[in-house]
C-alpha cells in the first residue's frame, strides 16, 4: 500500500473538496506521461491506480507469437501463460512493465503535471463553490501574510486573498485573527488555478453589512440609492422608503442606534451618514450638509460643477479631511463641488459691485424699477427708495452691513436687492 499518496488523496478529498476519482485521473495522466519517458519501445503503455490502496500499476501490451522479432512488442506463448493463463496465439495482453526507477522518475516528471491537473480541479470547485456568491460577506481567518500587508485568509476549502489595497490602510491584523469581508470576485491565475479575492474597501462591503442589520431592506421597503465611500474614513449612503410611514433614516439608525452601531463597530468606527434620498441633486446636497446651512449656490449643469459659498467656521467641517467630505458629496450628487468662505465671496462680491458702480452707465442713475421682482423683494426696494437709494448706482455704492441699518432690511435681504441689480445688469456676483 502506497500510505503517502494514499494520504494525500484523503487530505484533498477532505480539505480542498476535491472527488477522489479527479484526483486519481490526474495523477494517472502525469505517471503515464512519465511513463511513456522512461519505457522507449513499448506499445500502449497504461497506468492504473488503485482508489483504496493507491498502488500503481504499469502495463504494455504485447502480441502472443510463437517466435519473437521484436521483443518491445511481441512475447512468446509460454511467457505469456504466466501471466495470463488463457493466453493464445495472436492474442493481445497485458504485461506488468514498472521500471526500477520508475519511482523516482516519475516523481520527477509527474510532480509538475500533477499540480497543474490539482490545481485545474481545485479551480472547478472554487468556482462551484463561489462564482454565485460574489457580492455576498464571507469570514474567514487570516492564514498568513504576503507580499507585505496582503492577507492569506482560510476560508475552509479554500483560500481566500484580501490584498492590502482593498481593505482599509488604518485596519491592521495578525495571523488568526477573524475577519469579515466582501467577496469580491473569482478570477483565473497565470499558473491555471483560480483564487478568491475579497474586499474590505468596496462600498458593496457597507451596503451587505446594512443588508444584514436592517430587514426592511431585506423586504424591499427600503433601498439603498446611492453609496459612496472613502475607506477608513467615511461613508455616505442615500436611503429610500416605498412606505410613507417607514422612516428610512430611522430604520437603518435603529433603535438608540444599535443597527447602525455595529455597522461602525465592524468598520473600525469609521463615519457613516445616513442621508434620505431625493431625486433633485441640489436638494440631495442640502441634506448631505445639514445641519449646516448653504449661503449660496451656483450649479453648472454643463460641466457639472456645483459651487457652495458657505459661513467660514462651516468651511473646514464641508471640505472634510483632505477634502473629502466635499468629494464624497460631489461623488453623491453626481457634480463636483466647490466650496468657498462667505467673507473670500463677499470681499469679491463687494469688489464686482463697486467696479459696475463706477461703470459709465446711464441707466445707473434712473430710478430704481420694480417691475418682474418677487414681492418680498419689491417691498424691501420701497424701503431702500424711501431710505434715499434711490437709483441702482446708489445701492451699489452701499455695502449689505449699510443697507441693513434700514428697519425692516436684515443682510441677507440687502445682499439680495445688491444681486438682483448686478443680475439686471448682466453681472454673475462671484
Amino acid at each position: 500500500m502506497n500510505k503517502d499518496l494514499l494520504a494525500i488523496f484523503e487530505y484533498l478529498e477532505r480539505e480542498k473538496g476535491i472527488k477522489r476519482d479527479i484526483i486519481i485521473s490526474a495523477v494517472e495522466e502525469a505517471l503515464l506521461a512519465a511513463a511513456r519517458k522512461s519505457i522507449k519501445g513499448l506499445l500502449n503503455i497504461s497506468v492504473h491506480v488503485n482508489p483504496k490502496t493507491a498502488d500503481i500499476e504499469v502495463t504494455a501490451q504485447k502480441e502472443v507469437v510463437d517466435k519473437v522479432t521484436i521483443p518491445e512488442e511481441e512475447i512468446l506463448l509460454e511467457e505469456a501463460r504466466l501471466i495470463n493463463p488463457y493466453a493464445e496465439m495472436g492474442q493481445w495482453i497485458d504485461i506488468p512493465c514498472t521500471p526500477q526507477d520508475f519511482g523516482r522518475i516519475a516523481a520527477q516528471t509527474a510532480r509538475q503535471l500533477i499540480s497543474q491537473k490539482i490545481r485545474s480541479a481545485e479551480r472547478d470547485v472554487i468556482y462551484e463553490e463561489y462564482r454565485h456568491r460574489v457580492n455576498e460577506i464571507i469570514s474567514g481567518t487570516v492564514k498568513r501574510l504576503i507580499r507585505g500587508s496582503t492577507l492569506v485568509v482560510d476560508l475552509g476549502k479554500v483560500e481566500g486573498i484580501l490584498p492590502d489595497r482593498f481593505y482599509p490602510k488604518v485596519e491592521k491584523y495578525n495571523v488568526g485573527d477573524r475577519v469579515q469581508a466582501l467577496l469580491f470576485e473569482v478570477r483565473d491565475t497565470e499558473n491555471g488555478g483560480a483564487e478568491v479575492i475579497l474586499s474590505r474597501s468596496h462600498p458593496e462591503f457597507v451596503r451587505q453589512l446594512f443588508y444584514q442589520e436592517v430587514p426592511e431592506l431585506q423586504d424591499g421597503t427600503i433601498t439603498i440609492e446611492k453609496i459612496v465611500r472613502d475607506p477608513g474614513y467615511r461613508t455616505k449612503v442615500a436611503v429610500k422608503s416605498s412606505d410613507s410611514k417607514v422612516d428610512p433614516v430611522g430604520a437603518c439608525v435603529g433603535v438608540r442606534g444599535t443597527r447602525v452601531k455595529n455597522i461602525i463597530r465592524e468598520l473600525n468606527n469609521e463615519k457613516i451618514d445616513i442621508i434620505s434620498y431625493i431625486d433633485d441633486p441640489v436638494q440631495l446636497l442640502v441634506r448631505a450638509l445639514s445641519p449646516i446651512e448653504i449661503r449660496k449656490i451656483d450649479v453648472n449643469e454643463e460641466n457639472k460643477v456645483v459651487t457652495i459659498i458657505i459661513d467660514d467656521e462651516n468651511y473646514a467641517a464641508v471640505l472634510g479631511k483632505r477634502g473629502m467630505n466635499a468629494f464624497l458629496n460631489g461623488e453623491l450628487i453626481g457634480s463636483e463641488i466647490h466650496v468657498r468662505k462667505m467673507s473670500e465671496y463677499q470681499q469679491i462680491a463687494n469688489l464686482q459691485r463697486q467696479q459696475l458702480a463706477l461703470a459709465e452707465d446711464e441707466t445707473l442713475d434712473v430710478k430704481l424699477q420694480l417691475e418682474g421682482m418677487s414681492p418680498l423683494l419689491k417691498f424691501a426696494i420701497e424701503s431702500v427708495i424711501s431710505a434715499g437709494y434711490d437709483t441702482p448706482r446708489k445701492v451699489l455704492n452701499a455695502t449689505p452691513q449699510e443697507l441693513a441699518k434700514i428697519p425692516e432690511i436684515s443682510v441677507e435681504l440687502a445682499t439680495k436687492i445688491l444681486d438682483e441689480i448686478c443680475k439686471k445688469k448682466g453681472l454673475k456676483i462671484g
